[in-house]
């Protein structure tokens, strides 16, 4: 753990960007894959799927599943990688990736940096990762949105067989107008669309892949009742709260020139926001929804707090970026605990 933790302070004195390639190189090494592993003990059914821990990675730090077999003895009961468009592509300029350290946040404008989902299936299969996986599809920059949903379904043909549960990607504010996918009827038409796939796949293949859709924090309360109806109406599997914010509370620490930098914001700024939205989707959606939780989890009081507030699992980023596998350990050790954290809507 003392390794571990030197690591992490060497990673935050580079710019950013390096600090998270060279991370994802480390993890993806032979050395990282004699590392023992180490094995959560929270276990949850949920959308049919065994998860054993309750502790996940959120999407954006693995685009490419580069590094899914070290990512594996860190401790989290389930990986998410991507997001994946169906052609590679190179993102938004750099530099587009900020550490804002006084907050303990990250701004990013990566802008859907992947190598393309074929990339993404080859690096899976080499793997021959076991745990629980989450693939997160979105669609190229160049993609109309009222050709979205071609996008999608590529990406869905190429990974359900692979993945546990495919999570949609409506909610970057990095990828110009995707946030609109959001709206009532074009989400309606898109959630439909991959229905249908969905339902094909199960009927050829007799594998099942729950549908999870991500959603933005930036949503007003009649936008997220709007979207809560079509998720029920379309019957999608489940719901990721949330993605990063454009918003720039008041009270950051930061220097102006990185406080004003265009891209989401994540990191414990996004703490309020990511939890009202939660609680109102939870609210909307029933007890029986199945809801991930993620956005400025930074401690094991913050995760206590999301499973307080109806989610049913939890995923970490930027909390992993500043505090490394010591938070994972923390959490994992505070489910264990005989009272643990408690669900509630």
């Amino acid at each position: 753990m003392l390794i571990s933790k030197l690591y992490s302070r060497f990673l935050q004195q580079l710019p950013a960007e390096t600090a998270h390639d060279l991370a994802i190189r480390s993890l993806g090494s032979p050395l990282a894959k004699i590392t023992p592993v180490k094995q959560p003990d929270s276990p949850i059914e949920l959308m049919g799927i065994h998860f054993p821990g309750r502790v996940g990675l959120a999407a954006g730090f693995d685009k490419n599943a580069d590094a899914i077999s070290g990512l594996n003895r860190l401790g989290f009961g389930f990986l998410e990688v991507g997001t994946v468009t169906p052609k590679p592509q190179t993102g938004n300029p750099k530099p587009r990736l900020f550490r804002l350290a006084k907050d303990r946040a990250i701004i990013n404008r990566m802008g859907f940096n992947n190598k393309g989902v074929d990339y993404l299936v080859n690096q899976v299969q080499k793997s021959h990762y076991s745990g629980i996986l989450g693939i997160n599809i979105g669609k190229n920059k160049n993609t109309d949105n009222d050709k979205a949903l071609d996008d999608y379904l590529i990406c869905f043909q190429k990974t359900h067989f692979l993945a546990d549960y495919i999570t949609i990607n409506i909610s970057s504010p990095n990828t110009p107008n995707l946030r609109a996918l959001q709206s009532k009827d074009s989400l309606n038409h898109l959630l439909s669309g991959l229905k249908q796939a969905q339902f094909d796949a199960q009927k050829k293949s007799g594998h099942y892949t729950p549908l999870v859709v991500k959603i933005s924090p930036d949503e007003n309360p009649e936008q997220l009742k709007a979207i809560a109806e079509v998720l029920l109406e379309t019957r999608i599997d489940g719901l990721i709260c949330t993605n990063t914010t454009i918003s720039r509370p008041d009270h950051l620490n930061s220097a102006a020139d990185l406080i004003n930098q265009t891209g989401g914001l994540s990191g414990a700024p996004l703490k309020t926001k990511a939890t009202e939205t939660l609680k109102s989707m939870r609210e909307h959606l029933g007890t029986d929804f199945p809801i991930i939780a993620v956005g400025g989890i930074m401690n094991m009081a913050d995760a206590r707090q999301r499973f307080e507030c109806g989610a049913d699992l939890i995923q970490i980023y930027s909390g992993f970026v500043y505090h490394g596998p010591q938070l994972i350990d923390d959490i994992n050790h505070g489910l264990t605990q005989p009272h643990g954290f408690t669900t509630q809507a």
